[in-house]
């Protein structure tokens, strides 16, 4: 292969190299965006429960905790039973 040739199929593998890279970067930064977008409208849901009455801190811990599945939460809670009772926190 002439070594024109070969510089200029280098060239073209570089800028496609360059132009897969660039299109990574904008797909994450668009993705940014729109993970900030609906983080900013959850805190607007809070925001609106918390003007309803609603403890915001318990509505947290109620959407974390059904993100767990059954058998992990039960774990969870049986160990926080464990140790507010090892506390005193809890009558006997």
């Amino acid at each position: 292969m002439p070594a024109s040739a070969a510089a200029e199929k280098e060239e073209t593998a570089h800028r496609f190299a360059k132009d897969q890279l660039k299109a990574i970067i904008e797909r994450v930064e668009r993705l940014e965006e729109e993970k900030k977008a609906i983080s900013d409208d959850i805190r607007d849901v809070f925001a609106e429960a918390k003007v309803n009455g609603f403890d915001v801190k318990a509505l947290r811990t109620i959407v974390k905790m059904r993100k767990q599945d059954a058998n992990e939460r039960q774990e969870a809670e049986a160990i926080l039973e464990t140790y507010l009772h090892a506390l005193g926190m809890l009558a006997a």
